[in-house]
C-alpha cells in the first residue's frame, strides 16, 4: 500500500485526535495488546463465481471455501462477511451438497460442519450470498479512507465525464466486504475466481486469465486462477472499459490497464517496470516469484495504490500526460513501491498488523534502491530526506514504536512510522551490516518465510545468521523502541596536543548507541573519521590535528535519523558545499546559507556554486533560495531557463526571473510557451502575467494543469483567479478547498485562494466541485474525531453551500447544479457523523 498524504497544509494543524482506546485481545496481559490472530482455520483454497447488479450496486456471489483445522480438531468454521445477505450454506463434497447450520450475526458466519475434523482434513464449504458494500459499517483510516471492500464507480452511467468501473480494495481487513473469509494477514490461501460483465468491459485478478467465455450477446465470464498461496486481503478484481497495454519481463506478461486517453502515455508511465523487476530480482538474488504482473488505473480510488498480488491498482493520479512526465514521472516511485511488495507483503506477509513495518518500511525503502539504481545516490539520498521530514513533520510520530502493539485502530499503523521511518531505519541498517551481509540476509529472510509470515523478529535472526552479529541492541532501540537522537555537536582544539574534540551530546531522554560519521577539514583537505556514540549523555572523541579545523560536520553521509544542533558560520557553510562528496553535506549548506544571501559573500559564493551543481535538485535549492534582488545571479539565472537539461530547473529559473517584471525576458517567456513542460509553461505564463497581464486568459486556456505540481499550481492560481478563466477552475479546486489555512504555509495566496472558493461556489461546474468535495471527503478520513478540526471544515462546506444554494434558487431547474448541492450535503454530512 503506498499511502495517499493529502492537505499536508491542513492536517498539520491538527494532529492531536481525542479518542478512547477500544477493547482488544490482550492475551492475559493488561491493557491494550493486539496479539496476532489465533489460527483456528487454515483456509485453503478460494474460488468465487461473481456477478452484478450495476443499478443496485451489489454483488452476487458463490464461494467455495476449502479449509482444514489448523491444529487442533474442530466442528465449526467462523468466517468474515460484511454486510452481506446470505441465502444458502452447504458442504460439497464429490459434487454434493448438504445444507449445514449457521449463524450470521455481527459480520461473522459461524458454520457448524457436519463432524469433526482433524488438522489437515480438508472440507469445502459452499455459500451464496449478496455482497452489499454500500451497507458495510467499518471506517476507513488517514492512509485508505473508505473501507467497504468492493466499489462501484458511475455504476448507472448518469456522469458522461466518469467511466464506469468496479474494483476491489481489502486491505486492511476490506476483502471480507466482498468474498466470505478469514480476513486476517496471517491466512494464506489459493484462488480462482470467475468473473460475468458486459462484453465491452475488461476484467482484471490475481494470477492468470485461464479462460473467457462468451455468454450470448451481451456477456462474457473470464476465469482467473492464482495458484500460489497469498493473503486474502491481496485478492483483487477489477472491471472496466481499459486500454491494455502489453510488455514483457524474460517471459512474464507485464500489462497496463489506463483509461484510452492516456494509452499512447502507459509506457511513458509504467514502462520502466521490467527493468525495475530485473533490478529487483538481482538485488534480492531471488527472482520475481509469481505469474504476471499487471498495473490498473482507478477512478475515485481510496488510497494511492494497492499491491494486490499480480495486479495492483493505482489511484488516477497514476496517469500523466507528456507535459507532467517530462517534468518527473510523479508516480515512479509508487510503481517501485508497489512492485517491491511482491517480495515484502505478498511473498512474506507480515504476520499481524503490529508487525506491519515488515511490508511498508521495505516498499518504501524501495524507493531509494530504484532512485539510487536508475538515477544516482543523490537522487536517492534526496528521496530519503524528504521521507524523513515527512515522517518529523507529524509529532505523533516521535512517541511511536516502529512495532507497536498498543495501537488503537489497525489502520493507523499506515503512518509515517511504519513508511518512512521504517525505511530510514532499513537504510542505517544497510550501511552497519554492508551490502553484502544486508541484502544477503534479505535473500535468507524471503527463502526461510516464503508464502508465508514474518515478523520483525525473524528479520533480524536472518540478519543475524548471514552476518554473524548480534543485532539486538539495533532491534530494540529501533523497532521495539521510539523516538530518535537529538544531538548538539561542538568542538574545541588544543594547540598544544594539536587534537581537536568533537563531543556530541545528545539531548532527548532515551539514549541511543550508533555509528556516526564525522567529516574534518583540515588544511583543505576533508577526513571521514568513524565513530561509535555509546547510549549516554554526551561522548568525546579525539582526532590529531596539526591546527584547529575549518570545519566540522557531523552526520555527514546523512544516513543516521537524528536531529543535529551545530552552528557554522556562512564561510564554513561553503566549504561544507565546496568539500562534501555527498549529497546531505552539500543539499543542507545550501539550505542553510538561504538567509545569508545576499547579505554575505560567503553564502553568495555557496548558491553560486550550487547554481552549477551536476545535482539537478541543488540547483533548483539554489533558484529558490534567491533574494528578491537577484542581479548577482541573473548570468546564471538565464543560462538554466534556456539550457538547463532538467525541465524543472529551466521552469524554475523562469519563475525566478519572472519575479524581476523585466520586459527583456518577454521574448523567453514567449519561446517557452512552446515547450512541453507543464512547468517551462507554467512560469513562462507567470511572467507574462508580469509583464504582458492581457495575454493570460488565452494563454491558460491552451494549458493542462490536471496534474500539475504544487509548485507550478501556487504560481498560476492568482492568475486563474483574477483572470477568472473558467477551463482552469478544477484545476486549482482542491487547492483553494483549504482557503482559509492556505495563509499559513503562503501569505501570498490567502486571497486568491479565498476568491478561487467563492468563484467555483458561485459558478456553476461540477467537475469542480467534484474534485474539491472528494479531496474534502478524503480529508475527513485523516482527520478522526479531532473536533477542531471537523468544525473547521464543516465551517468551509456550509459557507460554500450557502453561495451554492443562493445559484440553485437563481436556477431551480438546473440538473447540474442540483447536483453540486447534492455534493456539498453529503460531504458536509459526513463530517457530522
Amino acid at each position: 500500500m503506498k499511502k495517499l498524504i493529502i492537505a499536508a497544509l491542513f492536517l498539520g494543524l491538527f494532529f492531536n485526535k481525542n479518542t478512547a482506546f477500544a477493547q482488544t485481545e490482550t492475551s492475559g496481559r493488561t491493557g491494550v495488546y493486539r496479539a496476532t490472530h489465533t489460527k483456528v482455520t487454515e483456509l485453503k483454497h478460494t474460488k468465487l463465481r461473481v456477478n452484478f447488479n450495476f443499478e443496485k450496486e451489489q454483488m452476487n456471489g458463490e464461494a467455495w471455501i476449502t479449509a482444514s483445522p489448523y491444529f487442533y480438531a474442530s466442528n465449526e468454521l467462523e468466517l468474515d462477511a460484511k454486510a452481506m445477505i446470505i441465502s444458502d450454506v452447504a458442504l460439497e463434497k464429490n459434487g454434493a451438497r448438504t445444507p449445514l447450520k449457521y449463524t450470521y450475526k455481527d459480520d461473522i458466519l459461524k458454520i457448524s460442519l457436519d463432524k469433526t475434523y482433524q488438522k489437515n482434513q480438508d472440507y469445502t464449504v459452499y455459500i451464496k450470498y449478496v455482497a452489499r458494500p454500500n451497507e458495510v459499517k467499518q471506517e476507513g483510516s488517514a492512509a485508505i479512507n473508505d473501507a467497504k471492500g468492493l466499489y462501484f464507480i458511475n455504476a448507472q452511467g448518469k456522469d458522461p465525464n466518469k467511466p464506469t468501473q468496479i474494483w476491489t480494495q481489502g486491505e486492511t481487513e476490506s476483502s471480507s466486504c466482498w468474498f466470505p473469509t478469514i480476513d486476517k494477514p496471517n491466512q494464506k490461501t489459493t484462488q480462482e475466481i470467475y468473473i460475468t460483465v458486459p462484453k465491452q468491459y475488461v476484467t482484471l485478478s490475481n494470477g492468470l486469465l485461464k479462460s473467457s467465455q462468451n455468454l450470448g450477446e451481451s456477456l462474457r465470464t473470464d476465469h482467473w486462477v492464482m495458484d500460489k498461496k497469498h493473503a486474502p486481503y491481496l485478492f483483487f478484481m477489477g472491471v472496466g472499459d481499459y486500454a491494455v497495454i502489453k510488455d514483457k519481463w524474460r517471459n512474464i506478461d507485464v500489462d497496463y490497464y489506463v483509461e484510452k486517453d492516456y494509452e499512447a502515455f502507459a509506457k511513458q508511465i509504467f514502462g520502466n517496470t521490467p527493468e525495475m523487476m530485473e533490478f529487483f530480482s538481482k538485488k534480492l538474488n531471488y527472482d520475481y516469484p509469481w505469474q504476471k504482473y499487471a498495473q490498473m488505473t482507478a477512478r475515485d480510488y481510496v488510497s494511492g495504490a494497492m499491491e494486490n498480488t499480480t495486479a495492483v491498482l493505482h489511484q488516477e493520479s497514476a496517469q500523466q500526460k507528456p507535459g507532467d512526465l517530462i517534468d518527473e514521472n510523479k508516480w515512479e516511485d509508487v510503481i517501485a513501491h508497489e512492485l517491491f511488495h511482491h517480495w515484502f507483503g505478498d511473498l512474506v506477509t507480515t504476520e499481524s498488523w503490529s508487525n506491519l513495518t515488515v511490508n511498508e518500511s521495505f516498499a518504501n525503502y524501495s524507493e531509494y534502491l530504484w532512485n539510487e539504481f536508475k538515477y544516482g545516490k543523490d537522487a536517492a539520498d534526496y528521496h530519503l530526506m524528504k521521507d524523513i521530514k515527512g515522517f518529523k513533520a507529524d509529532p505523533k510520530n516521535i512517541s511511536k514504536d516502529l512495532v507497536r502493539f498498543n495501537y488503537h485502530s489497525r489502520e493507523d499503523m499506515f503512518d509515517g512510522v511504519s513508511y518512512n521511518k521504517g525505511g530510514a531505519i532499513l537504510h542505517m541498517l544497510r550501511n552497519y551490516l554492508g551490502d553484502d551481509a544486508f541484502f544477503a540476509g534479505l535473500t535468507d529472510y524471503l527463502k526461510t518465510n516464503e508464502y508465508g509470515t514474518g515478523e520483525a523478529h525473524q528479520l533480524r535472526l536472518s540478519l543475524e545468521k548471514v552476518s554473524g552479529k548480534d543485532l539486538n541492541w539495533f532491534f530494540n532501540q529501533w523497532y521495539f523502541g521510539s523516538g530518535y537522537p537529538k544531538l548538539e555537536v561542538s568542538s574545541t582544539y588544543d594547540a598544544m596536543k594539536k587534537q581537536v574534540t568533537v563531543s556530541v551530546a545528545q539531548t532527548q531522554d532515551q539514549k541511543f548507541e550508533f555509528p556516526l560519521a564525522i567529516d574534518v577539514l583540515e588544511n583543505g583537505k576533508m577526513s571521514r573519521k568513524n565513530v561509535w556514540v555509546t547510549a549516554t549523555s554526551k561522548n568525546n572523541f579525539v582526532f590529531d590535528a596539526s591546527k584547529n579545523p575549518e570545519l566540522i560536520n557531523a552526520n555527514a553521509d546523512g544516513v543516521l535519523l537524528c536531529d543535529i544542533k551545530q552552528d557554522k558560520t556562512p564561510e564554513q557553510l561553503y566549504l561544507q558545499y565546496s568539500n562534501s562528496k555527498e549529497f546531505y553535506g552539500k543539499y543542507n549548506a545550501i539550505e542553510e546559507s538561504k538567509e545569508s544571501v545576499g547579505k554575505n559573500p560567503f553564502a553568495n559564493k555557496t548558491i553560486s556554486a550550487a547554481l552549477k551543481d551536476p545535482f539537478f535538485r541543488n540547483r533548483i535549492l539554489a533558484l529558490e533560495s534567491m533574494p528578491e534582488d537577484a542581479k548577482d545571479f541573473l548570468v546564471d539565472i538565464e543560462k538554466l531557463a534556456q539550457n538547463d537539461p532538467k525541465t524543472l530547473v529551466q521552469g524554475t529559473a523562469i519563475g525566478v526571473l519572472a519575479k524581476t517584471k523585466n520586459p527583456k525576458y518577454a521574448s523567453l517567456f514567449e519561446k517557452s510557451l512552446s515547450s512541453v513542460s507543464n512547468s517551462v509553461k507554467g512560469n513562462a505564463i507567470a511572467g507574462i502575467a508580469e509583464i504582458n497581464p492581457e495575454k493570460v486568459t488565452t494563454l491558460l486556456d491552451k494549458i493542462d494543469l490536471e496534474n500539475a505540481n504544487e509548485e507550478v499550481m501556487n504560481k498560476l492560481l492568482p492568475i486563474i483567479v483574477k483572470n477568472k478563466i473558467t477551463s482552469q477552475m478544477p484545476s486549482i479546486a482542491q487547492t483553494v478547498a483549504f482557503y482559509p489555512f492556505i495563509g499559513f504555509q503562503n501569505p501570498a495566496l490567502a486571497q486568491p485562494a479565498e476568491e478561487g472558493f467563492n468563484w467555483i461556489m458561485d459558478s456553476d461546474n461540477t467537475k469542480a466541485v467534484e474534485k474539491l468535495t472528494g479531496i474534502l471527503k478524503q480529508v475527513k478520513s485523516q482527520i478522526g474525531d479531532n473536533a477542531q478540526a471537523k468544525m473547521m471544515i464543516s465551517d468551509i462546506l456550509k459557507k460554500g453551500l450557502e453561495r451554492k444554494m443562493k445559484l440553485f434558487r437563481e436556477n431551480p431547474n438546473n440538473q447540474s447544479v442540483n447536483k453540486q448541492v447534492e455534493l456539498l450535503n453529503t460531504t458536509l454530512e459526513a463530517y457530522k457523523n
